[in-house]
């Protein structure tokens, strides 16, 4: 009963914090944009905040022994509610940028930490269903977010989404403190970066679900990047109309995700489920190169249909990567959130590359193709049933 109540809590926490991350994620390339002198740097600003991420989840395990997980989740949720407020309340490009940086950093982290408390209320034989749960509220904080955004924003004011995503931030923060403030925490296994990396790269289970994770990532950073701003700029679509877009794209992750990670469990594996997710990201990316529309419901079933695979991707990976490993593989752990920004530091360069040579609208196509070489991990994995 315990672990029920505990996983509870973390199953709401979880939705808050996703809310506060999920409201602005689609708007942050549009509003930074203003602070910089072409839309095209924007992904390298995605790419320098990628790059301290991955600096803070390589250290971030050795903090947890120091000073525990809760003590972590705290301070750096308190932290990231800060960071808002001055996005909010700054007019200094310089303190915005920094401030947006400091913020991403800070978000990634927050997931490695509820990822502590949560394998450790978990068993393995029901992973995929606690994952499932846990990923669909998350998913739940996603979908409803573009809609609020769309009625945030109907005088273009961006202050009002930071401000809405720093105050639902504050009932997780209550939420952790009532739940795991005498949290016992595990043994951490703080092994060298460098054991840590032979580790990852001995076990042929994990290196091919973090690498099928990296074409995941890749596929989410340049779509939250770029299919904004083209859906605003070169479609001509307003901000209600591209929330309602992304609210119908987003359904996916609610409908799909829960069930699988049953199914994964109890009858197929991930390893099909997961191929099947990749192929379907890959056509319905390739698909929006040759989508000569600007009617938004075309857009969203086509959209849709990308998380459609997306979900299937996800839900299947967790599931696997955390039947192989502990809450105190915490090195393992930061590993598998160091794929995350690492796919963001790495996609934003590719696109920039991209668009400085062909049209917006080959992002997709280019996406389309570089997600199918997650094919080669995928195909190659032992299923767990």
């Amino acid at each position: 009963m315990q672990r029920k109540r505990l996983r509870l809590i973390l199953y709401i926490s979880g939705f808050f914090i996703a809310l506060q991350s999920a409201i602005p994620a689609y708007i942050n390339s549009s509003f930074i944009e203003q602070y910089l002198p072409s839309e095209k740097l924007v992904g390298f600003l995605y790419t320098i905040a990628a790059i301290f991420t991955i600096t803070g989840l390589l250290i971030i395990p050795h903090i947890l022994r120091k000073i525990g997980n809760f003590a972590t989740i705290i301070t750096i949720a308190t932290l990231n509610i800060i960071t808002l407020l001055v996005l909010v309340l700054s007019q200094n490009a310089n303190l915005i940028l920094s401030s947006f940086i400091l913020y991403l950093i800070l978000n990634a982290i927050i997931y490695f930490n509820l990822d502590i408390f949560l394998e450790k209320q978990s068993e393995d034989k029901n992973t995929g269903h606690i994952r499932g749960i846990y990923l669909s509220l998350i998913n739940v904080a996603w979908v409803i977010s573009p809609l609020l955004v769309g009625l945030l924003l109907t005088n273009g004011d961006y202050w009002k989404v930071y401000f809405i995503a720093a105050m639902v931030s504050i009932p997780s923060i209550l939420l952790l403190i009532f739940g795991f403030r005498k949290f016992k925490d595990p043994i951490y296994n703080t092994a060298s970066l460098f054991k840590a990396f032979k580790k990852v790269l001995r076990i042929k289970a994990i290196r091919k679900i973090l690498m099928v994770r990296f074409f995941l990532y890749f596929f989410y950073a340049w779509m939250i990047i770029y299919t904004p701003i083209y859906l605003h700029k070169h479609i001509g679509f307003d901000w209600q109309i591209i929330g309602l877009i992304f609210t119908i794209m987003l359904l996916p992750f609610i409908l799909f995700q829960l069930p699988l990670g049953k199914l994964a469990d109890r009858k197929w594996g991930e390893k099909e489920i997961l191929n099947c997710g990749i192929v379907i990201i890959s056509l319905s990316s390739i698909a929006l190169f040759f989508l000569n529309s600007s009617i938004f419901w075309v857009w969203a079933i086509f959209l849709f249909m990308t998380r459609v695979g997306a979900s299937a991707v996800q839900i299947t990976s967790e599931s696997y990567f955390f039947k192989h490993v502990d809450a105190k593989d915490t090195q393992m752990v930061s590993f598998f959130r160091i794929v995350d920004p690492l796919a963001y530091s790495i996609a934003p360069l590719v696109a920039s590359l991209v668009l400085f040579f062909l049209d917006f609208r080959y992002i997709f196509l280019i996406l389309g193709i570089i997600v199918l070489f997650a094919l080669k991990y995928g195909l190659t994995l032992k299923d767990t049933r």
